[in-house]
């Protein structure tokens, strides 16, 4: 299939068609709604490198990369999974927040 060029010669590759139903991300679990969620900003042993480090999700370690995977992208940075928490390099408290919010996890910033 073609791409389809817009009205300024612009080719949209991954733009879906109009009129075509959009994939519906799977609802989180009822028990993801309870859990506690926080997105707090830490420095320690990283020589003043600030991370945004997410903890509190219940998931298991291979849901937890998939979501840090997608985190990590949403935020252009790098990050990892250190004991069940999600490390994402950078200050996106916010940015992860509202992400995180949107998955249906009631996360709240932690600290100051």
């Amino acid at each position: 299939m073609k791409p389809r060029p817009t009205f300024r010669g612009v080719v949209l590759r991954n733009a879906p068609r109009p009129g075509t139903p959009r994939p519906v991300a799977a609802a989180p679990p009822a028990s993801v709604a309870a859990a506690r969620v926080r997105v707090g900003r830490e420095t320690a042993g990283r020589a003043g490198k600030g991370v945004s480090v997410i903890t509190g999700l219940p998931l298991d370690p291979a849901a937890l990369e998939e979501l840090a995977t997608r985190l990590k992208k949403l935020c252009g940075a790098g990050g990892a999974v250190r004991d069940g928490a999600n490390e994402i390099q950078g200050e996106h408290r916010d940015r992860l927040v509202v992400e995180l919010c949107k998955l249906g996890y009631a996360a709240r910033r932690s600290g100051g």
